[in-house]
């Protein structure tokens, strides 16, 4: 492919996974919007000073922009992206997780948002199956290590440095994805935060979400308790109201978490109905 249209279709790509109108990425510029179609449409390219300005718009490298692979990038652990074991609790894709395309399937164009994406393997799972996935994060190390796995998957994740305690979605989603991580949301900060998340779910859309519970045999050795606030059996589910359905409610332990380490978590599929 020539590199006109592959940079072509990054700009197109890119702009849609940002959900912005080629109005907004002018504005963003100081071009006009006749430019950035041209662009896409691959009859015209950027100068050479707009390059950094897009990159920086969409949060990928100049690189990334023409299509090119990082191939200096040490990223060894990341090969055979889902058959390494060097991560804390495993790095299968879990059931919750591939659930997801049982129940919302990608048989047309759907949004999904990674709420703490970590290394980016689900995202990019997500993304290889035919996903629209933006993913954020509060390490910025994390979400390096996501993009470089992206690249070489050769697939498109919006990855993004957040915080969930502040961060405004502002858009709505076909599913909103949380694993191992709501249990950092202080719980006076909870139904604050579900709030917003099911505001911006799409109607049909999936929240798939499971948090670390409480539990008598959970002991204080546990690294993730001493840094979280673990939830009561059940609370996550008394987050969601009437106007949702739970498709998947499970209390999971050890063995299916891929963890030695003693815990439990409440896993959650709901779908917004109204």
């Amino acid at each position: 492919m020539k590199e006109e249209t592959i940079l072509a279709e990054r700009i197109y790509e890119s702009r849609k996974f940002l959900g912005i109108t080629q109005e907004v990425l002018a504005d963003k510029l100081g071009i006009t919007p006749q430019s950035v179609s041209r662009w896409e449409n691959g009859q015209s390219r950027p100068d050479v000073d707009m390059l950094p300005k897009l990159a920086a718009i969409f949060d990928i490298s100049i690189d990334s922009l023409f299509g090119y692979h990082a191939e200096n990038l040490k990223i060894a652990q990341y090969e055979n992206s889902f058959e390494q074991s060097n991560y804390h609790f495993g790095n299968e894709i879990n059931k919750m997780t591939r659930e997801v395309l049982g129940f919302m399937p990608p048989n047309k164009p759907r949004t999904l948002l990674e709420i703490g994406c970590g290394d980016g393997q689900t995202a990019v799972f997500f993304a290889k199956n035919g996903y629209i996935v933006s993913a954020f994060d509060i390490s910025n190390e994390c979400l390096q290590r996501g993009r470089q796995l992206a690249n070489k998957a050769g697939v498109n994740v919006n990855f993004f440095h957040a915080d969930i305690l502040n961060y405004k979605i502002g858009a709505n989603f076909d599913v909103i994805y949380s694993n191992m991580t709501m249990h950092y949301i202080p719980i006076t900060d909870r139904r604050r935060i579900f709030n917003i998340l099911q505001e911006n779910t799409a109607i049909g859309g999936l929240n798939v979400i499971n948090v670390f519970v409480e539990k008598s045999f959970v002991s204080d050795s546990f690294n993730l308790k001493k840094k979280g606030h673990f939830y009561q059996a059940a609370e996550l589910f008394s987050y969601y109201g009437q106007n949702w359905k739970f498709e998947m409610m499970e209390e999971i332990y050890p063995t299916e978490i891929n963890s030695s380490v003693p815990c439990c978590m409440d896993v959650m599929i709901a779908r917004r109905i109204n």
